[in-house]
């Protein structure tokens, strides 16, 4: 249990600095591109939810 919440915190701090690092870079194309940046966020979100309730489903059949 201690190892998953290790791993939990690993990968949001890898997260966070991540995201701050791209906040920091700036897009002039921004409303051309909005459709498509709209699109791959839609996306990432499908997967990460779609592994997240994989996960869980694994952890609550080990139980």
């Amino acid at each position: 249990m201690m190892v998953s919440i290790i791993l939990v915190i690993i990968l949001c701090i890898i997260g966070g600095i991540l995201t701050w690092r791209e906040a920091g870079k700036s897009d002039e194309d921004y409303d051309k591109s909005s459709k498509r940046n709209v699109t791959r966020l839609t996306w990432i979100y499908i997967i990460t939810i779609g592994i997240s309730l994989l996960a869980l489903a694994l952890y609550i059949y080990n139980l």
